[in-house]
């Protein structure tokens, strides 16, 4: 075993010997005696080196060592008040694993910032700062505590195909993919597979996964490839899906608090668990909000930048979009009359989420997807389905890096992202 404690478990330990191990963050040197910072994902430990107890060259050789070289040191915790972490380990051995050459393409201890282009190209370093660190870790419970909100009311977990025939909803932003002798696309939505699953009798499903919109954005809010929550539940309506929503974002808060008080410490921001239901009004509420502050907006159109700021300076909070027009929402949505049974739920000016009850008709169905320009026979393995016993059901889909960037309070969503994939970028 090359390393028998974490950082912070060698923390809460008193005169044990431990091996800890992880990357030099730096190094201070005060004649006879140098300390080198060691640093891991859990923490610090003060490696504390007396030249008269380990020796002259041994003394010169690791206070030369290079920053973010990876050493494991092997020595006796010992508390004190002395040490800024409130404990020092006195190695008795350091191995060097791994020597990091000079200079680094990107500082980690350095308090400069750099420019976002720099950070991800040297992303591997760049996730080695707590700051950056402490994003995924929140991004990790976001997901964890969803998870959880989903299984505890009998979802199952599934996976579907991300290399299809055709458009989820008929739309040309799609990724084309030569699939041997066949023309395919990068899935942009697992919809129309949620859908029939729901024939399927799974009654309740949700799958986490990458999507990919072939959309060519260049904002601080648009992913070319970006990961999806999606759910489907049968015998539901809209309510029904909302509800299970709202469950899901307040389960994933208290996650985080449970779990991340320092990371959102270290981010400078904090969360109270919302209460529930949250605040729900319809589109035409909000359109009546958009144009009282001197948007000019007609109705079926969608919300542009301008008046989703516009509510945003009014709903400073989760809120739910409720009976949007039928026009501008997918041949999926199950309509009511001119309106639909779809919601967007929204923080102050962002969406985070879009979600309705289906419509479960066959002749229905196949009426609107004529009458938005798609032929439904591009759609038979899909269409089929709803011949041989289709429940009425509603969802969602719940884009897990827009929670992130809401919750962390950063202002770029490659932030939320390891690698992200936008408009000009794929690698690494």
């Amino acid at each position: 075993m090359l390393r028998t404690h974490t950082t912070k478990e060698a923390s809460k330990l008193d005169g044990e010997e431990v091996t800890v191990c992880g990357w030099i963050h730096e190094i201070r040197v005060l004649g006879k005696i140098a300390f080198i910072i060691l640093r891991d994902r859990y923490g610090f430990a003060q490696l504390t080196l007396i030249r008269g107890i380990i020796g002259k060259d041994k003394f010169k050789e690791y206070t030369k060592l290079s920053r973010e070289s990876v050493i494991c040191a092997r020595g006796k915790v010992q508390h004190t008040e002395q040490a800024k972490l409130g404990f020092e380990i006195l190695p008795e051995e350091i191995k060097v694993l791994s020597l990091a050459q000079s200079p680094l393409p990107l500082g980690v201890a350095d308090k400069v910032d750099a420019e976002i282009e720099t950070r991800i190209e040297n992303r591997f370093i760049d996730m080695r700062k707590r700051d950056v660190l402490a994003i995924f870790e929140i991004r990790s419970s976001l997901l964890q505590g969803i998870r959880e909100a989903l299984l505890e009311e009998n979802f199952i977990e599934v996976h579907t195909p991300k290399i299809v025939a055709t458009a989820t909803e008929g739309g040309t932003e799609l990724f084309p993919v030569k699939y041997f002798e066949k023309d395919a696309y990068l899935n942009q939505s697992p919809q129309l597979y949620k859908q029939m699953l729901m024939a399927a009798g799974l009654d309740r499903v949700f799958e986490v996964a990458p999507v990919f919109r072939a959309e060519e954005h260049n904002t601080t809010r648009h992913l070319n490839e970006f990961i999806s929550i999606d759910i489907e539940m049968s015998f539901a309506n809209e309510e029904d899906a909302m509800q299970m929503l709202e469950k899901s974002i307040v389960k994933a808060i208290k996650k985080i608090e449970e779990n991340n008080r320092e990371e959102m410490e270290l981010l400078g921001v904090t969360w109270e668990v919302p209460q529930i239901p949250f605040k729900r009004i319809t589109y035409d509420e909000a359109l009546e909000i958009v144009r009282e502050n001197g948007i000019d907006m007609e109705w079926g159109e969608d919300f542009s930048a301008e008046a989703l700021k516009a509510l945003g300076s009014e709903l400073q909070e989760f809120y739910f979009i409720t009976r949007w027009p039928m026009r501008i929402k997918p041949f999926y949505v199950l309509p009511d009359g001119d309106y639909s049974h779809a919601f967007d739920l929204m923080y102050g000016e962002r969406e985070i989420t879009s979600g309705a009850q289906r419509n479960h008709i066959y002749e229905s169905l196949v009426k609107i997807m004529r009458s938005k320009g798609l032929n439904p026979e591009n759609f038979e393995y899909y269409l089929r389905t709803f011949r041989y016993g289709m429940p009425p059901h509603a969802g969602w889909g719940l884009g897990l890096e827009r929670l992130t960037m809401i919750i962390t309070g950063v202002k770029n969503i490659r932030e939320c992202v390891i690698f992200p994939r936008d408009r000009t970028r794929l690698v690494p």
